[in-house]
């Protein structure tokens, strides 16, 4: 799981995802399943295309191990050099983009709400979870997360 008192995703969280991006069932993800998602859960400012896909995941499909790999490998921040700290910031800003739905530079509690149900982590009746865990890390207290406040947040569950 992502956020708040949850910490990184779990195995039996990315098994889930795998298998709802495997579209084909073929145990494998294709960079096409990949992109989809990517483009149902993103805004235009996010996309890839399956050139810098390809290049990123250095294969043409992930299998659920391979998936696993790559996971962790872009989730698990290595601060050992200025590079990996830019390198990092990049990624949260990517990631930022992602759940920030309007792009006007906050993630509301429904713009992680819906992004969260479009993973498949969330039910119909999880608005109020999306609510605290906004406000546990809003640290102005304005009902929403900005980029700094959604930064600590990623690298507190993340460390």
């Amino acid at each position: 799981m992502l956020f708040g008192n949850m910490s990184v995703l779990s195995t039996t969280d990315l098994h889930r995802i795998f298998e709802k991006l495997d579209t084909n069932s073929d145990g494998f993800l294709s960079l096409e399943e990949m992109n989809s998602l990517l483009q149902n859960i993103g805004n235009n400012n996010s996309q890839f295309t399956l050139h810098e896909l390809e290049s990123l995941v250095q294969k043409k499909s992930l299998d659920f191990n391979e998936f696993l790999f790559f996971y962790n490998s872009i989730s698990k921040p290595n601060n050992d050099e200025d590079d990996d700290d830019e390198l990092l910031e990049k990624d949260l800003a990517t990631t930022f983009k992602v759940f920030d739905l309007d792009g006007d530079g906050f993630i509301t509690s429904q713009e992680l709400e819906c992004v969260l149900k479009k993973l498949g982590f969330l039910d119909e009746t999880s608005g109020k979870d999306c609510r605290s865990m906004i406000q546990f890390y809003d640290t102005n207290l304005d009902g929403r997360l900005d980029f700094q406040e959604f930064k600590n947040m990623m690298l507190l569950t993340t460390a």
